[in-house]
């Protein structure tokens, strides 16, 4: 069986996914997706490991059965361009790891604690103990977590924050939630209820899927609404949050900081490029990181796992594990 893979991120764990494959399986690796490369290797493949896929592929995907996405996400796939007969799944696992930084990151914005790093390093002692004139930070024990969204991610978020002692709400487009089976103080739906969730949180998880509907959901007027020392982490998409207003309401402390992971510009190719139009990079309420909060070894090694066993399963006529129907 023919394998093609194109992910930069699985040639980490490379070992493992191949290790895992059925015996004599060809494995192709693409660090990156060049579709004529791709195209060339696809000929006789019944496998494409691939967050992406498009309308090009399509005449040399005559003997694909499985296009398989190594991530959550499938929204490059071109999925009018997918042969009938072919299954499509994705898989997750990200979720763990991106809880774990999404906690520590609030943690760290809201104890100041870069801040506090580079005092010491120039031999100040900014603690309250030292200088009465230092506020003192508060800790997660009480804080009021609001979820916007409220799926694997805020699932797996929720469990630490409440961990730690906090209490938790969410608002979801879907209003499934099950506040009490979750340990929630209340689900809503509305954009009253978004407006209550604001008001009342100390941090506010953004997570929510990103859809026509969901673009700039947090704009100049929910911000406004936050309590000015409250946190805003956003690890869902760049554009569910209005930038400009976002940066607006941190310059002017508005509100009391941000987490962001996720952005509304990034590289075209390589690893250079400014993630925003706005300077977040010059304000000290800010955490950035690239889009990074879900790469650990241990996301990639589970991936990896389901790679191979939806693998396995096409060999044996099974159905695949997180099936993605055709929209």
């Amino acid at each position: 069986m023919k394998i093609v893979v194109v992910d930069q991120n699985l040639p980490a764990v490379r070992a493992e996914l191949e290790a895992g494959l059925p015996a004599g399986a060809e494995v192709v690796w693409h660090r990156a997706y060049d579709e004529d490369a791709v195209r060339a290797d696809l000929a006789g493949a019944a496998v494409l490991v691939s967050s992406r896929y498009t309308r090009g592929l399509r005449e040399a995907a005559g003997s694909l059965r499985l296009l398989q996405a190594p991530s959550a996400g499938v929204d490059g796939i071109a999925f009018d361009a997918v042969p009938e007969g072919v299954a499509v799944a994705n898989t997750f696992h990200h979720e763990g790891s991106m809880a774990e930084q999404v906690v520590a990151s609030t943690v760290v914005l809201r104890r100041g604690l870069v801040r506090l790093d580079a005092e010491l390093r120039r031999g100040r002692w900014a603690s309250s103990t030292y200088d009465p004139d230092q506020a003192q930070p508060s800790s997660l024990e009480g804080a009021r977590v609001g979820f916007v969204g409220f799926g694997h991610i805020g699932t797996a978020t929720w469990r630490l924050f409440r961990a730690f002692g906090a209490s938790g709400a969410a608002v979801t487009g879907s209003g499934s939630t099950d506040a009490a089976a979750h340990g929630l103080a209340w689900a809503g739906t509305t954009a009253a209820d978004l407006d209550r969730l604001l008001g009342e949180s100390d941090v506010v998880v953004v997570s929510a899927p990103l859809t026509a509907a969901t673009r700039g959901m947090v704009g100049s007027e929910q911000l406004a609404r936050m309590r000015p020392d409250a946190v805003l982490v956003n690890v869902g998409r760049g554009p569910l949050v209005d930038e400009h207003a976002l940066y607006g309401a941190l310059a002017t402390r508005a509100i009391g900081g941000a987490v962001l992971d996720v952005w509304w510009r990034y590289p075209r190719a390589g690893a250079e490029g400014e993630p925003s139009s706005q300077p977040f990079g010059d304000l000290d309420n800010v955490l950035l990181t690239p889009h990074s909060s879900g790469v650990t070894r241990q996301t990639f090694l589970a991936r990896a796992r389901d790679v191979a066993e939806n693998v396995r399963r096409l060999g044996a006529g099974e159905p695949p594990v997180n099936p993605v129907p055709r929209p």
